[in-house]
C-alpha cells in the first residue's frame, strides 16, 4: 500500500538481518552502520552539545551504542561511556574493544560487582543504548533507577531504535521506561513506537536502513502499516461532477436516550460533515429539537419503538452513541442487529454486544479498551498490556473491522494488515470524540468503502481534523471543534 510505512515485530527485523546477512552485510557492518548513524543524527540534531552520555547495554544494542561513542569521540565531543556489564555478543565485544584500545574508560553502573551507584554525568545529550528490541520485561532495580535519574536529568535523550524500557513489538512499558525526544529506529520500524506507551515514549522517529539491500528486507511478512494524513487523502472515495445526493449513501443514526441527546447529535453532524448524501436520526425528543437547531440538514425523528429500522431505506445504521442499556435502546439495537444492513457499532451498543456474544460480520466495531475489554472479558490493563493482541483477538471473535482507539489507534479486519493511525493528540481523550468517530466511519461506508476501508480511513480522517483543531494547543479541545476541522482535514 502506498502512503504507509511498514512496520515490523522484532523476530521480523532479525529475520531481515540474517537476510542482510546472507546478502554480504554481516551483523558487524551493520553495527558499524548504526553507530555513525547515530553520531552523525546525534550532531545533526544537537549541534550544540559538546559533552555526551552514552548509555550501552550488553547487547548489540549496546555495541551500537559503542560504535556511537566512538565516532563522537573522534569527531571532537567530550563523551562519557557508561556500560551495564561486559557485553555478551561477539559484535559488541568487538565495538566494547575498539573503544578501550582507543584508551578511552566505560564507567560500569549495573551488575554483581557494582555496590555504589555511578554518578551521572552532566551533559548536553544522553544516547540510550542500552536495550533495544531486546526488553519484554520491567528494567531491573538498579537500571531502573538510573533510567529515572537520567530522564530527571533533564538533557535531550536520543534512544537507539526503541527508548529503553519500552517492549519493541506491543509498545508496553511493563515498568520504568525512558522517554527519548527522537529514536532512530534501525533496518526497519519497530511496530511498538507507534502506539500505547511506545508513542509516547519514542518522541520523533525516523527510520534508517542502514543501506540494507531492498531483496533482503522483501523477505519477511509486513506486521503493520502506519498511516497518516496523505494515506487519506488517497483512499476517501472520488466524487463525480454529475453525481446526486443519492449516489453517497443514507446514514440512519440509533441513540441519543434520554439526558444523553448530545452523543446523537455529534454522530449525525459527523456523518453529514463527512458527505454522506443524507443523514436520518431516530432518537428522543430532546436530540430532535436540537438538531433541528444546530444541523437542520440532519432529517430528526423522535422514536418511542424500533419498528421500520430494517426498511429504512439507509445504507448504513450506526448505533450506539447515547443509546443506553434501557429497554428503549435494546429495542433499537436488535432492531439494527437483526437489519441486513452493515452496521456501526459504538458505546453502549458495544457493552450490548458484549451481552449478546454473537458476532456481526459485515460491522465496524468502534471499542475503547474499556469496551474492548467488556467484549473480550478481559481487563482494560491486560488490553492495554498488548493491544496488538487484543485487536487480533476482537477480531477473530466477531468476525468484522474493529477500531480499537487510543494513542495510536490500531485498527484490524479478517484477511488484512492492521493499520496504526499516525495523527490525533491528548486533547481528543475528552467525551463525545468517540460518537464523532462513528459518524464519519458510517458516512465513508455509506459513500461506498468496504467496511476496513471505512475504518481505518474513518480513524485517520477524525485523527488529522483532530490534529487541525488543536493547532498545537490541545488542551480544551472539544468533540464540535473536530466537526469543524472535517472539512479542512479531506481537502488540505
Amino acid at each position: 500500500m502506498s502512503h504507509a510505512l511498514p512496520l515490523y515485530r522484532a523476530d521480523t527485523v532479525r529475520a531481515l538481518e540474517r537476510a542482510a546477512a546472507e546478502r554480504g552485510v554481516d551483523a558487524g557492518t551493520l553495527m558499524e552502520r548504526a553507530g555513525a548513524a547515530v553520531a552523525a543524527l546525534a550532531m545533526a540534531r544537537w549541534p550544540a552539545a559538546r559533552r555526551v552520555g552514552v548509555l550501552c547495554g550488553r547487547g548489540n544494542n549496546g555495541g551500537d551504542g559503542y560504535v556511537a561513542a566512538l565516532a563522537l569521540h573522534r569527531a571532537g565531543l567530550d563523551v562519557h561511556l557508561l556500560a551495564a556489564g561486559e557485553p555478551t555478543t561477539p559484535e559488541a565485544i568487538a565495538a566494547a574493544r575498539r573503544w578501550r584500545e582507543a584508551g578511552l574508560p566505560a564507567k560500569t553502573f549495573a551488575g554483581p560487582d557494582v555496590d555504589d551507584p555511578v554518578p551521572l554525568p552532566c551533559v548536553d545529550l544522553w544516547i540510550d543504548a542500552l536495550f533495544g528490541v531486546g526488553l519484554n520485561r520491567a528494567p531491573a532495580d538498579a537500571i531502573a533507577q538510573r533510567l529515572r535519574d537520567l530522564g530527571a536529568s533533564g538533557a535531550p535523550v536520543l534512544a537507539v531504535d526503541v527508548p529503553s524500557g519500552v517492549d519493541a513489538d506491543s509498545g508496553f512499558a511493563p515498568g520504568v521506561a525512558l522517554r527519548a525526544d527522537l529514536t532512530l529506529c534501525l533496518v526497519a520500524a519497530k511496530r511498538g513506537l507507534f502506539t500505547a506507551s511506545g508513542r509516547a515514549f519514542a518522541g520523533e522517529v525516523r527510520i534508517d536502513a542502514l543501506d540494507v539491500p531492498p531483496d533482503a528486507l522483501a523477505v519477511a511478512p509486513v506486521d503493520a502499516l502506519a498511516v497518516a494524513a496523505p494515506a487519506l487523502r488517497a483512499a476517501l472515495p472520488q466524487r463525480n461532477l454529475d453525481s446526486h445526493k443519492g449516489d453517497h449513501g443514507r446514514v440512519l443514526c440509533l441513540g441519543g436516550d434520554l439526558g444523553m441527546e448530545g452523543a446523537l447529535v455529534l454522530c449525525a453532524e459527523a456523518a453529514a460533515r463527512t458527505g454522506a448524501g443524507s443523514v436520518v436520526a431516530w432518537t428522543r425528543p430532546g436530540a430532535v429539537a436540537a438538531l433541528h437547531v444546530r444541523r437542520p440538514e440532519v432529517m430528526a425523528r423522535a422514536v418511542e419503538a424500533a419498528e421500520g429500522v430494517a426498511t429504512s431505506g439507509a445504507s448504513v445504521i450506526v448505533v450506539g452513541p447515547g443509546l443506553g442499556r434501557a429497554a428503549w435502546g435494546r429495542a433499537l439495537f436488535d432492531a439494527a442487529m437483526a437489519s441486513d444492513r452493515p452496521l456501526v457499532i459504538d458505546a453502549d451498543a458495544l457493552s450490548l454486544l458484549a451481552e449478546r456474544g454473537s458476532p456481526s460480520t459485515d460491522a465496524v466495531l468502534t471499542p475503547h479498551p474499556g469496551e474492548a475489554a467488556r467484549l473480550l472479558g478481559a481487563t482494560t490493563a491486560e488490553v492495554q498490556r498488548d493491544r496488538f493482541a487484543a485487536l487480533d483477538a476482537l477480531v477473530a471473535r466477531y468476525g468484522c473491522a474493529v477500531v480499537l482507539k487510543g494513542a495510536g489507534t490500531l485498527v484490524g479486519a479478517p484477511d488484512h494488515t492492521p493499520r496504526i493511525v499516525q495523527a490525533g493528540n491528548p486533547g481528543m481523550a475528552t467525551a463525545g470524540m468517540g460518537d464523532v468517530l462513528a459518524g464519519i466511519i458510517a458516512a465513508l461506508r455509506a459513500q461506498g468503502l468496504p467496511a476496513f476501508e471505512a475504518a481505518w480511513s474513518g480513524a485517520l480522517a477524525h485523527a488529522v481534523a483532530g490534529d487541525v483543531a488543536a493547532a498545537d494547543r490541545p488542551r480544551g479541545l472539544l468533540a464540535a471543534d473536530v466537526l469543524d476541522a472535517l472539512r479542512e482535514a479531506f481537502h488540505p
